[in-house]
């Protein structure tokens, strides 16, 4: 893992969680999918003035509950909990009551009016008790799971849960927390937040955005069967444009916030730029070339590791832009060691010698490593090093205090001559172009091989398990990655990344039998039916490398 002597700034305990929960209550109106939300007080401690879903803190009468509700043969202590709370919140915000009468009816305004909402939590289910009511806990179901954001003073662990709104009851807001109980498609929602007149928070916002594609409330109801939250999410901030901008574990920027901000601090700024170097860690500055593309997304990332002290070892100096190249110089200091090529393609080899001679006009002429290219490289391609690296070899930058050890890790697939490097002492993967964030690499035969692709990315995997890896770092791109042993760490980015193309290649392979005749015309058309068709020329390229495997297996 990162050494915390590396990261750029002071880090501070984040607030204490809180356990709550929150209920979408669901019906079906004349144009599909509604849920019910309120407005908060503009004197709340949390999200005051947002529209939200009826919900609150988990109080600890709501577990003493279990013997007063219906629960699911599936439904754990925990959850038969949650919903209870989420039961009594609806109840006290909102005058919903998801409750039963022993013959099976549902509660009825007649039915809440005998209720005193505004009785203590502890109070709750003995006052449904006496009226004859069961909590009807088994028609709560789990949406998802919010942990409240890092950087924010009151933190809660909430999920999202789910319930059909009750026949015969009519919302009546308390008008101390809540106020104006509406009826919204969650698309209207979220067109009406953008237009400035329904504020809603991020947790909010996602949610809806993905219950927008539901038709109705059975269809969500269905989907939340299997007691697992559709995600899991403590999100992450940075800065955009100079606004904060929120990001989930599967957002591009989330791995970034988390290497760079790991207690939740708003501070890192996410904007690309070109003429200043990026500060990931006191050891690894990024300077990303202008050249962005379709191939090259923001542009090449060049990489500074190393500190004043020690040095600095470039990676990837990318095209043969002296403007970019001086930029790199100068964020150095000038005191740039080693020269490393991850591979040789145009985008980033061919600034190695333009830096080396501008280095070596001031003093010092670092060698320029990598892996000479294939035969099988294009010729826009062509590179020798000044002299070859050897898989497992040690790039070593010291000083008195402190050592950084770059690793070796051939890589073929993408090129022949990839390769990558482990920063051993903060658990970081320079992938080059082997892992791409927010998109796959191109496999381009003959120098690129399917095949050695899927073998690489294991040789990574068992890479991130020697050297504890949470963060990789590509060529082009955010960084990827999250903490080791949650959800989304490097291991993971890697299993998800191979399992796409196994899908795709499962996917070529139905398409190549159900038309054995088609050309690859045919089959890229199919196969990438899901890409735009303006990139159906790159993938392409990709298309030949798993036909290739294909027939190779075959």
């Amino acid at each position: 893992m990162v050494r915390p002597t590396q990261l750029n700034h002071t880090q501070r305990e984040p607030a204490p969680l809180r356990p709550a929960a929150t209920v979408l209550l669901l019906r079906n109106g004349p144009h599909g999918l509604e849920v019910l939300m309120t407005r908060r007080a503009m004197t709340a401690s949390f999200a005051p003035g947002a529209y939200v879903f009826p919900g609150g803190g988990i109080d600890a009468a709501d577990a003493q509950a279990h013997g007063l509700a219906v629960r699911r043969t599936t439904q754990s202590d925990v959850q038969l909990t949650q919903a209870i709370a989420a039961i009594r919140e609806s109840f006290e915000e909102l005058g919903i009551l998801l409750a039963r009468h022993a013959d099976g009816r549902i509660a009825d305004d007649a039915d809440i009016a005998a209720l005193n909402r505004r009785a203590p939590a502890a109070d709750f289910a003995r006052q449904c008790q006496q009226h004859g009511l069961t909590l009807a806990a088994d028609q709560v179901f789990l949406l998802a799971h919010w942990i409240t954001d890092r950087d924010l003073p009151r933190r809660f662990d909430v999920p999202f849960l789910v319930a059909h709104m009750p026949d015969g009851q009519t919302p009546v807001a308390d008008d101390h927390e809540q106020f104006e109980p509406v009826w919204v498609r969650p698309a209207d929602a979220l067109s009406r937040h953008a237009a400035g007149d329904f504020f809603i928070i991020f947790p909010t916002i996602r949610t809806l955005e993905r219950l927008q594609h539901y038709a109705d409330a059975q269809s969500v109801l269905a989907a939340c069967a299997n007691e697992q939250p559709w995600f899991t999410s403590c999100p992450r901030a940075g800065w955009v444009t100079g606004k904060e901008s929120r990001h989930m574990e599967h957002e591009p920027p989330f791995g970034e916030l988390a290497l760079t901000c790991p207690d939740g601090q708003i501070v890192h700024h996410l904007d690309w730029q070109t003429d200043q170097p990026v500060l990931l860690l006191k050891n690894v500055q990024r300077l990303t070339a202008p050249n962005p593309g379709v191939m090259t997304g923001p542009g090449t990332n060049s990489y500074l590791v190393g500190d004043p002290d020690t040095g600095f070892i470039a990676i990837d100096p990318g095209p043969a832009d002296l403007e970019h190249l001086d930029r790199l110089w100068r964020a150095a200091g000038g005191n740039i060691r080693l020269i490393v090529c991850t591979h040789s393609h145009p985008d980033h080899s061919p600034g190695a010698a333009p830096l080396q001679a501008l280095c070596a006009q001031h003093g010092h002429r670092p060698p320029v490593l990598g892996l000479s290219s294939a035969q099988t490289a294009r010729a826009h391609s062509e590179f020798t090093p000044d002299r070859e690296l050897h898989d497992g070899e040690l790039l070593v930058l010291q000083s008195q205090d402190i050592t950084h050890s770059l690793r070796v890790v051939h890589t073929p697939g993408h090129a022949a001559n990839h390769l990558c490097l482990v920063l051993q002492e903060d658990g970081l993967l320079f992938s080059g172009d082997h892992v791409l964030n927010g998109s796959t690499t191109v496999v381009d035969p003959p120098d690129g091989h399917m095949d050695d692709y899927l073998h690489s990315l294991d040789k990574l995997t068992d890479a991130c398990e020697q050297d504890r890896i949470e963060f990789i770092l590509p060529a082009h791109g955010y960084v990827l990655g999250n903490l080791w042993g949650e959800p989304h760490d490097a291991r993971a980015c890697i299993a998800h990344l191979k399992a796409h193309r196994l899908k795709r290649e499962a996917k070529i392979l139905g398409v190549m039998q159900q038309h054995p005749h088609g050309s690859m015309d045919d089959w890229v058309q199919q196969a990438y039916d899901d890409v735009p068709p303006r990139l159906w020329p790159v993938a392409m390229r990709s298309l030949l490398a798993h036909v290739e495997r294909i027939r190779m297996l075959n």
